[in-house]
């Protein structure tokens, strides 16, 4: 057993904390105080390199199952409010930073610890989040558990190693929605020259739905599950495969709906969904070390040269030589670790980023890739 701190300090700003306790997969085990609700909660830990954003983190549904370390020192100071939500709940497991900064901005209705608290979201503060960090880089991910009730190293270590593996589960059906909705009038859009798209729900942020309907586009939204037949009636221009967390090899009805949409309609995947795609050409995909979660990850075009800014959050990558094998070709690569970071095929009209082109929270260096899509979707609706 690790020990990283024996020490439990009491006091952080204004607030007074109970102790908390984060055991790693390993047996490291990390001291510190309590944030946000107490309780005990388990799940893949995974760090994060953004500087802010972090309430969109938090409502982000691709964290589902993971606990977040932000490894950026201060967390909490500018506060939280409605507008910056990705979904309507929180998805993380759990989140850790250094130092909790109570919110000093007048204009936020509520700040980190309390919305931490109303979301039920077992959280810590105090601990060395970059020692953290430096463990998951060299050893990669690893389950953990949190707890403010068992600080008993040894104890939660057993539990850590009850945690079920994010390989076995298919989170996407806990972030999904339960029926089709339209986001902005979808149905109501029959007027010449509106485009219409329709989004597979695999854990789709605001983000993306917002940038959409930024171009004028009507936009549906449909379960993880819908049939590819009933989207097909609906008559979309053009369909979306949303972000969403988890192994995309679990969210097997939706590679077999991708298999079946394709050449009918233009294909736009986003994070999951471009695996998804990748999955249903019959490329590989394969887990990461320890993923990429941030807003800073530099990605190149191969095509052009050109390089963006860009965010991420997504433990598995797609095979760039399957990928080719399959008549696609990689269209961005990942200057950090070369992964595949997008993918196109002409003959399918279809193409997918790895990366968060809606950039909440992150640069706005790829909004561009909506327009392609939308060039794309013109240009389909010309040729019939």
């Amino acid at each position: 057993m690790v020990e990283e701190e024996k020490t439990f300090p009491q006091k952080a700003g204004r607030y007074f904390f109970e102790p908390a306790l984060l055991v790693l997969e390993d047996g490291s085990h990390y001291f510190g105080r309590s944030l946000g609700a107490s309780g005990e909660t388990g799940g893949e830990v995974v760090f994060n390199t953004s500087m802010a954003g972090y309430q969109e983190i938090l409502t982000d549904p691709s964290y589902k199952g993971q606990i977040v370390i932000m490894s950026y020192p201060q967390i909490g100071n500018y506060g939280v409010r409605d507008e910056d939500q990705e979904s309507s709940s929180t998805y993380v497991e759990g989140f850790v930073v250094k130092e909790y900064t109570p919110a000093v901005w007048p204009d936020r209705r509520s700040d980190l610890n309390h919305f931490l608290k109303e979301h039920s979201v077992v959280s810590m503060e105090g601990v060395d989040t970059r020692a953290i960090v430096k463990r998951l880089r060299s050893r990669g991910s690893m389950r953990g558990v949190i707890s403010s009730t068992d600080l008993s190293p040894d104890s939660l270590h057993k539990k850590v190693l009850a945690v079920r593996d994010i390989r076995e589960l298919n989170l996407v059906e806990g972030c999904s929605c339960k029926g089709p909705y339209d986001w902005n009038g979808f149905k109501a859009s029959q007027e010449p020259g509106i485009l219409r798209v329709v989004v597979y729900d695999f854990g789709a942020k605001r983000g993306i739905l917002n940038s959409l309907s930024s171009l004028g586009i009507a936009v549906s939204v449909v379960p993880h599950d819908f049939p590819s037949e009933e989207v097909l009636k609906m008559r979309p221009n053009g369909v979306v495969l949303s972000n969403g967390p988890g192994d995309p090899e679990m969210v097997r009805h939706a590679i077999v709906a991708a298999r079946t949409l394709m050449g009918k309609v233009p294909l736009f995947g986003i994070c999951l969904g471009h695996q998804i795609l990748c999955l249903a050409l019959g490329a590989r995909i394969y887990k990461l070390k320890f993923g990429h979660h941030g807003g800073n990850h530099p990605v190149k075009d191969v095509r052009t040269g050109e390089v963006k800014i860009t965010s991420q959050n997504h433990n598995y990558a797609a095979d760039a030589e399957s990928i080719e094998a399959r008549g696609a070709e990689v269209t961005h690569i990942n200057l950090y670790d070369g992964t595949v970071e997008g993918m196109r095929h002409s003959d399918a009209d279809l193409f997918g980023i790895q990366y968060h082109p809606e950039a909440c929270p992150g640069p706005n260096d790829s909004h561009y890739l909506f327009k392609s899509f939308v060039s794309a979707m013109e240009e389909v609706a010309k040729a019939r």
